[in-house]
């Protein structure tokens, strides 16, 4: 009876996997030599080749060149599409990649990125005249605002709030690197989400094609 129970084990040790996996929504954000971040049920994880994920998910390979990348889950290797695609370099890597390919998530761009080496997802916001960010992710990305930014004020949804401008040393999106780009903190829980505006976008060169736009570097 003991063998019996200890065969039955094994056998739902083997076949787990595979069940939990088939439930898992897996999605790469952005892929870069031998590197790609991926999306497994919502958590973000930087994968180089031959690294696994706490999930399991074990990356092979990237494939720059035709947009995929080469997986192993629960023992089966799999390739998977890109939602978001940085093309050739390293991942914020100084002399960094000159486009990013970015797909639309339920009608926005999300673009993974740095500020002065701290990392943080953007949100595309061409309407935005600078990158905007809200204080808590100021204060979380090590930003002195008070200290070294300019105080005015601004208007938003909860009201008339203090707004600090302020010059950051090094903005990456992908593997774009641009230095002293003009950015705004204003105090409270306002944006949601970090606005790229056009302070970074303005000096790149912007195409849309659909649910595609690419970012390329201007020499």
């Amino acid at each position: 009876m003991a063998d019996v129970l200890k065969k039955l084990f094994a056998l739902i040790v083997i076949m787990w996997p595979q069940s939990l996996y088939a439930e898992q929504s897996i999605k790469v954000f952005a892929l870069f030599e031998n590197k790609a971040i991926i999306n497994i049920d919502g958590k973000r994880h930087v994968l180089a080749a031959g690294e696994t994920s706490p999930e399991g998910l074990k990356l092979i390979r990237t494939d720059t060149l035709n947009e995929l990348v080469e997986v192993e889950i629960g023992g089966r290797r799999e390739t998977l599409r890109l939602g978001v695609v940085s093309t050739g370099g390293g991942l914020g890597s100084e002399g960094g990649t000159k486009k990013v390919v970015l797909f639309a998530e339920r009608g926005s761009f999300y673009a993974e990125g740095s500020i002065n080496g701290s990392s943080v997802k953007f949100l595309v916001d061409t309407g935005a005249t600078t990158i905007a960010m809200n204080s808590y992710t100021a204060d979380r990305i090590g930003l002195d605002y008070k200290r070294h930014g300019q105080r005015g004020m601004a208007s938003t949804a909860g009201g008339v709030v203090p707004m600090y401008g302020l010059t950051l040393k090094k903005v990456t999106v992908g593997g774009i690197v641009l230095h002293n780009i003009e950015a705004g903190v204003i105090e409270g829980y306002h944006p949601e989400e970090v606005l790229l505006g056009m302070s970074f976008l303005g000096r790149l060169n912007m195409t849309r094609d659909g649910n595609k736009m690419e970012l390329t570097k201007r020499y």
